[in-house]
């Protein structure tokens, strides 16, 4: 049996909350009696769009939590072909999007003087992967702006945290090439993807009260393969 954090009293927005781990998150927060709000392209939500992230949080009374899992894997190519609008996509959605989000929470949390903020980052952040070099320098960049964020408002009570799965079985796996998908998952000592559940459990810790001295931090998630 899983452990349940208390949400109670708290309000949550998850991005990319409709699929993969941006599901399973916002699932594991309501049975924790959050009031969850998903924010996905699905729904017409586009994290591309700042206007949108904006209003989204206006909308909200308050918010306490905000994780951003919305994301795409990108084409799997050769660095030869990479066009400049695949190039600028996966940047405007995996990258873009996750400090427009930040960017609207923290102005709603700083003044509440209370804030957990989770970004979906990812092992090719650290390491980089072969044919997902926007990918990968996308989610470099979701690391390190955690770490800025992070820095930029601690001690306002506002926590500021990532973290970096290896493969995790969600939808985003079927845009990818079988090569790209074989690589990844060949270099996980523990021989499986994770699942989406899994990863949540994580992500709750880091969205929770008991979270409390830690902020501009990359969690791994990776089933072993994580060097650093």
């Amino acid at each position: 049996m899983p452990n349940y954090y208390d949400f109670r009293g708290r309000c949550a927005l998850v991005t990319g909350g409709a699929s993969g781990i941006g599901a399973a998150t916002a699932e594991r927060l309501r049975a924790g009696g959050g009031d969850v709000h998903v924010f996905d392209l699905a729904q017409g939500g586009d994290v591309r769009d700042s206007g949108q992230l904006d209003a989204a949080v206006e909308r909200l009374p308050r918010l306490d939590v905000l994780v951003c899992c919305a994301g795409v894997g990108g084409e799997s190519l050769h660095t030869e072909d990479v066009t400049d609008e695949e190039w600028r996509r996966v940047h405007a959605i995996n990258l873009d999007g996750v400090f427009f989000a930040n960017r609207a929470a923290v102005r709603k949390m700083k003044p509440a003087g209370y804030g957990r903020i989770v970004n979906v980052a990812s092992i090719a952040g650290k390491e980089g992967n072969p044919m997902a070099g926007a990918y990968s320098s996308s989610k470099a960049g979701v690391i390190a702006i955690t770490k800025a964020i992070g820095k930029d408002v601690a001690g306002s009570g506002v926590l500021v945290n990532c973290i970096a799965p290896a493969v995790i079985d969600t939808p985003i796996l079927e845009g990818l090439s079988e090569e790209h998908v074989t690589y990844m998952r060949d270099r996980i000592p523990m021989g499986r993807f994770g699942g989406p559940e899994e990863v949540a459990s994580l992500v709750a810790w880091l969205a929770s009260e008991d979270c409390s001295f830690s902020t501009g931090a990359a969690y791994d998630i990776s089933g072993g393969r994580a060097v650093y």
